[in-house]
């Protein structure tokens, strides 16, 4: 008799120990420490829903609509039913060739030519290397409080910290500048061997930061005078998560090349996208063949990931865009307004459905990881980590900002309603409450 599949209900069961156990005991300490809840069996209208029937709206801001958003999960299925192949041989894959070609109209004609990874930060180095092929030079140049991946060229950008410092040596020719510090940006870019500046529109583990109007304008003028290609990564920012398909389409010119990630896949795949122009591509890879693939991910080019990047598109329509423009700037007008007295709120700051809640580290002795037995995390707020937890018991996932644990990050799926932001911020409401009224 063949072997038949593992049944899912008994990966759900046993699976979680298993993480633990064979994956990263590390971050299930976290969760266990935290009390997040982890044990999800299935997903209901986008939402997550617990072994004890608890449902949780996800705030991280990974499902542009949602978990395995229905018409996502069909043409998936759909793709997975047929005999079609998903991988070719060649890597001439129409699938993400369609897919691509959808990318380029949706960013309004400005690119024509688009790398496909599995990642965003697969999706930074293919930037980066473009870069560095297209003009011949070594230097790279970011900015503080940055958060561009993983990968050895952008752990490099990364802010100070462990997702960076363990990793040292970092690659040559990598500069952070302080965040937007239009002057330091002239000054590096002055001596013409700088390749590119990458730049976060918003950033989003650094605390919700736009960059201000005058970097901008800086960073558009000054990198196409010196030569140097402008590289924006909307993996945080983009696909209408700040109310447009692209927050740098507003800029005074496209950037060069743009990265998107994350919401790419529908809440169902992992696929992300470098689009850049056919000038700098040809300028990178020139016309020979085996140029052309020099810079290669073998499962970038996979139809089933293509399909569910596809279907999120076609839902990426106008007025969903304009809705979580609006949607967002209610929602900030309303938690500014419900959490006006508060002594620990500093600001809400972002742009459409990407927010930040930034607040004030209390000096408290027992509101300090060094008091619950952590003292290598001592230096690290305990604020927003501890109103995120404080959120749990209201059903819903919001995070910390990787850089900055003083700011929470507010992420809803693009099609949040209206009644679930009210809900969402008469939580936080009386939970900062009482957090400020245990502290005084």
């Amino acid at each position: 008799m063949d072997a038949q599949p593992e049944s899912l209900t008994n990966m759900l069961t046993h699976g979680f120990a298993e993480f633990r156990d064979f994956v990263n005991p590390l971050i299930a300490s976290r969760a266990a420490l935290s009390r997040e809840p982890v044990d999800f069996h299935h997903v209901r209208g986008g939402l997550l829903v617990g072994a004890d029937g608890a449902v949780f709206e996800d705030f991280h801001g990974v499902q542009a609509f949602g978990h395995r958003r229905a018409e996502v999960s069909r043409a998936v299925a759909e793709f997975l039913a047929s005999d079609a192949p998903n991988w070719f041989p060649s890597r001439v894959n129409p699938f993400t060739g369609r897919l691509a070609r959808r990318l380029c109209e949706h960013a309004g004609g400005a690119y024509d030519r688009v790398y496909l990874t599995c990642t965003g930060s697969e999706a930074v180095e293919a930037a980066l290397k473009l870069a560095r092929a297209a003009t011949g030079r070594p230097r790279i140049v970011g900015v503080e409080r940055a958060y561009h991946g993983c990968g050895m060229g952008s752990m490099g950008l990364m802010h100070d910290g462990p997702f960076r410092d363990p990793f040292g040596p970092h690659l040559p020719g990598i500069t952070r500048i302080p965040f937007g510090d239009a002057a330091a940006l002239r000054r590096e870019l002055a001596p013409g061997d700088v390749a590119a500046v990458i730049v976060e529109p918003i950033q989003g583990e650094g605390g919700v930061h736009a960059l201000p109007a005058a970097f901008v304008e800086a960073a558009c003028s000054e990198t196409r005078a010196h030569g140097a290609l402008l590289i924006a990564d909307e993996v945080q920012s983009g696909l209408g998560r700040a109310g447009r398909f692209l927050t740098s389409e507003t800029w005074p010119r496209r950037p060069d090349a743009v990265v998107l990630g994350k919401q790419l896949g529908g809440g169902l795949m992992a696929v992300a996208a470098m689009l850049t122009t056919e000038a700098h591509f040809m300028r990178a890879y020139g016309e020979d063949f085996e140029d052309g693939e020099s810079h290669n991910v073998t499962l970038g080019q996979n139809g089933a990931s293509a399909v569910a990047a596809l279907a999120t598109l076609s839902l990426l329509t106008e007025p969903v865009l304009s809705r979580a423009r609006a949607a967002g700037e209610r929602l900030r007008k309303a938690l500014r307004e419900a959490l006006a007295g508060n002594s620990l709120l500093d600001e809400v700051r972002g742009e459409g459905l990407l927010l930040g809640i930034a607040l004030h580290q209390p000096e408290h002795p027992w509101l300090s990881f060094e008091h619950w037995g952590l003292p290598k995390l001592a230096a690290r707020a305990t604020i927003a980590p501890i109103l995120a937890y404080r959120l749990y018991k209201h059903g819903f996932f919001t995070f910390a900002c990787g850089h900055d644990w003083r700011v929470l990050r507010v992420q809803p799926r693009l099609d949040v309603d209206d009644a679930t932001l009210d809900r969402f911020v008469k939580a936080v409401a009386q939970e900062l409450a009482h957090i400020a009224e245990w502290v005084s």
